[in-house]
């Protein structure tokens, strides 16, 4: 991804977005089951929960992605 996605990303994510939300925002990237397995192996983004609900910061789903970006290049 590149700079200019990031910007879009910054400017358009919500501020906090649940879990479930990811497919409509991220459509064919990831899914919600793909995020909770990889929160239980301790490698998903930071996470913020209210009850049993799961969701993300902007900033933090943001950073989680640029450093997965980052170990693929």
């Amino acid at each position: 991804m590149d700079i200019d996605a990031y910007s879009e990303l910054e400017r358009t994510l919500p501020p906090v977005f649940a879990r479930t939300e990811v497919p409509r925002l991220f459509p064919g990237m990831i899914s919600p089951g793909r995020l909770a397995n990889l929160d239980y192996q301790g490698l998903g983004p930071r996470k913020v929960t209210l009850g049993r609900k799961v969701g993300y910061t902007r900033a933090d789903f943001i950073d989680w992605m640029r450093k997965r970006n980052e170990e693929v290049i």
